[in-house]
């Protein structure tokens, strides 16, 4: 399969490294990123210690029959990215985006319309940017996809590559699974600046159910009934986890975080279907604070 990854950050990285096994994959990156990967191959650290050889570039000038794009970029940065290959899209083309939030795949399908299938991907692996040519893989997780003609074979050869996966019986109801553990472990890691397991402390409890709660009530509106005991039994997967969520990391980077999508998501949710949503939207206006100061 020829694979194009769109966005070669931490997750895109791991993804285009692990594919490039079995397939013909090229990660679209920034300049030094890009050259360091060419130069000397891309190196993973931490749950396996290996250097992948494949390669690299900044943008891409075609996009060949049958080609899988794994969109991995910042939601905020899906427009740019997919409007400079806008033109270069085929009909036999596949777009996953493999991204966090809710709704970052409405952002490719106004843009392409029909012009292709797009599919959303949810994925649990955790990794880390370290530097330009390094990434550090933190565990092996797993990726659900969309179901579609397509997504089998997909899964399939992710699963072969090394990067467990399977075919969603329902997307949107996964969706809401990771946005409630984005909208606990996120806000509350880049604000306090704790490593994940800390979120899990007892004086945070009060913290953690009342954003659960909000949740919880907007997805119902949105047609899935959770009950808190499960959305805790989510949260709670983090116990262990002593990494870094990815809007810690970008907080630490001076980076823009994914707020808008995540807690922000669930904030304009509850607008539209008349759920007030106070806390969350706390989490917002502290998070988009905290941004002004990088």
């Amino acid at each position: 399969m020829k694979v194009i990854i769109l966005g070669a950050g931490a997750i895109g990285s791991l993804y285009g490294a692990k594919l490039s096994k079995s397939n013909d994959a090229i990660l679209v990156a920034r300049k030094r990123h890009a050259d360091i990967i060419n130069k000397r191959g891309l190196k993973i650290t931490g749950f396996e210690n290996k250097t992948y050889r494949l390669r690299a570039a900044t943008k891409i000038n075609k996009i060949e029959k049958d080609t899988l794009i794994i969109l991995t970029t910042k939601v905020y940065d899906s427009e740019k990215a997919i409007k400079q290959i806008k033109k270069q899209l085929r009909k036999d083309t596949v777009i996953l985006c493999l991204q966090n939030g809710y709704g970052s795949e409405e952002v490719v399908k106004k843009i392409i319309g029909k012009k292709c299938l797009v599919l959303r991907g949810i994925t649990a692996v955790g990794t880390s940017f370290l530097k330009p040519g390094t990434i550090k893989m933190n565990n092996v997780g797993y990726t659900a996809i969309e179901k579609s003609w397509k997504s089998k074979e997909i899964a399939e050869n992710f699963s072969e590559c090394g990067l467990k996966a399977y075919v969603s019986k329902n997307i949107k109801e996964d969706i809401w699974k990771k946005l409630f553990m984005n909208c606990v472990l996120n806000p509350i890691t880049g604000i306090f600046k704790i490593k994940n397991y800390k979120i899990a402390d007892k004086k945070l409890k009060p913290l953690r159910d009342e954003i659960i709660k909000e949740c919880i009530a907007v997805a119902k509106k949105d047609g899935f009934k959770f009950s808190f005991k499960s959305v805790e039994s989510i949260i709670g997967r983090v116990r262990k986890s002593k990494n870094y969520s990815s809007m810690y990391q970008d907080l630490l980077k001076g980076k823009r975080t994914e707020i808008d999508y995540l807690n922000g998501a669930v904030v304009k949710l509850g607008k539209k279907y008349g759920v007030k949503c106070p806390v969350n939207e706390s989490l917002v206006r502290m998070i988009r604070f905290l941004e002004t100061r990088r």
